[in-house]
């Protein structure tokens, strides 16, 4: 069976790719695509920015240190700071101040906010993961998309040249009298419908190579060949008899779902650290400059400096009495949001068993189909033979010769079609498992 799928898609390849021209296999189209596709270049942003708000959280455990340079003109009344009674003449002060603070006590607030930041974190990488995974499955769709059309095209043009070949044939048959002109005129019909099917297939094929460029985030004027000759990698069906296997807890969606919960439970805890007391210390130094303008009194500049220089110390303790209930309901919102995502990743789970064992069923479905279908081409192959021999021989119609050659063109495209669809459904499978598909 994987003989047969892999050398089907090596006869799928197409005939025209330039010798010495770069191929492409999937695992190089879904490696560009993680790597240029703008949605997760969004992603890889997204996590920079959960690795800011954890560096934030972290910082807010440190003390914050603050300085400021002060500088005022009086004009008319104002008070002497020599004196601390009434002038009237213009002066000039300049104060000078540089502070910190830190908070020890704050309900555990910080811890929490740390926490969730890191869990935010997590599932930021979680997100990516799941976009890259994601990107490579829309670029496994759309280049097996491309290569069923590749494989259309093919066929298509093996039919063209197996019509103009009977039509040759048949009209020597009658130049010899042996066929009427109806039957020439049947063929001739025939070759007309093969030309249109091979064109519409050729735009088939370019619709969807100009699909997986966008998907790949490729350029669109440049050349993409294809190649799809790991067919028998793809399609190791040894496993296919196994066991269906529950999805992985490792799974990006689940792990994305399964960090919101933790976010959402420290931030519930975080909410509640509003209705504890909290503990600041700080401590300063200041000192200023004074002159009366158009003076030569006073002390200098650096005697200024020093002398009025002072410093503090202090501690600040916070009680929450009452802040018009803003406390209870942010506990009650964030405690709700805990819930949902509570409730959000068991409905991810049991989506996601569903997913599984639907890719799973439909994996086991395809490979049957492919066997049976593969007894069908051949049986459909062997009628069409033998239709035609007795075709030339005047033992059949030209409709039966066309309704043979459709049924075994139906066979090979649906051969080709469930040999894809098994290739993308392991693929879905692995997915599930929590393994990595490019």
């Amino acid at each position: 069976m994987k003989r047969l799928i892999g050398l089907s898609f090596i006869i799928c390849h197409l005939s025209f790719c330039p010798a010495g021209a770069q191929e492409w296999t999937v695992q190089q189209c879904m490696q560009y695509a993680v790597e240029h596709n703008h949605e997760v270049k969004r992603a890889e942003l997204e996590l920079d920015n959960y690795k800011a708000q954890k560096t934030q959280a972290a910082g807010r455990f440190l003390p914050s240190v603050d300085a400021s340079i002060g500088a005022q003109y009086n004009f008319g009344r104002a008070i002497d700071p020599e004196t601390n009674g009434y002038t009237d003449v213009n002066t000039f002060n300049n104060g000078y101040s540089l502070y910190a603070s830190l908070p020890v006590f704050d309900g555990f607030g910080r811890i929490h906010a740390l926490k969730a930041a890191k869990a935010s974190m997590l599932m930021g990488r979680a997100a990516l993961r799941q976009r890259q995974d994601q990107t490579a499955l829309n670029v496994l769709q759309a280049y097996v998309n491309v290569a069923y059309y590749e494989g259309m095209v093919n066929m298509a043009g093996e039919k063209v040249q197996e019509t103009e070949l009977l039509l040759k044939q048949i009209r020597l048959l009658e130049e010899v009298g042996r066929k009427s002109a109806a039957d020439v005129a049947q063929v001739e019909s025939q070759k007309a419908e093969a030309d249109y099917e091979l064109t519409r297939q050729q735009n088939l094929y370019a619709s969807a190579m100009l699909e997986l460029k966008k998907t790949m985030a490729f350029p669109l004027g440049d050349s993409l060949l294809l190649s799809v000759d790991d067919g028998d990698r793809w399609c190791d069906s040894a496993d296919s008899s196994a066991n269906h296997e529950p999805v992985s807890r490792i799974h990006p969606g689940l792990q994305q779902a399964r960090y919101q919960i933790q976010v959402s439970k420290h931030e519930w805890h975080q909410a509640r650290a509003s209705l504890f007391p909290s503990l600041s210390l700080s401590t300063g130094l200041n000192t200023s400059y004074y002159h009366t303008l158009h003076s030569g009194a006073g002390a200098s500049f650096h005697n200024q400096f020093k002398n009025n220089k002072g410093e503090y110390v202090g501690a600040t303790l916070s009680i929450p009495l009452f802040n018009r209930l803003q406390s209870l309901t942010n506990i009650r919102r964030a405690k709700n949001n805990y819930r949902i995502a509570r409730e959000a990743y068991e409905q991810e789970l049991l989506e996601l068993e569903k997913l599984s064992y639907e890719a799973w069923q439909d994996w086991r479905g395809y490979l049957k189909q492919v066997e049976q279908m593969t007894h069908k081409v051949e049986a459909d192959s062997l009628a069409y033979q033998l239709t035609r021999r007795q075709f030339e021989e005047g033992l059949s119609t030209a409709i039966d010769l066309r309704t043979t050659s459709a049924q075994l063109l139906n066979s090979k495209a649906t051969l080709l079609q469930c040999q894809l669809m098994a290739m993308v459904k392991e693929q879905l499978v692995r997915y599930y498992k929590g393994e990595q598909i490019w």
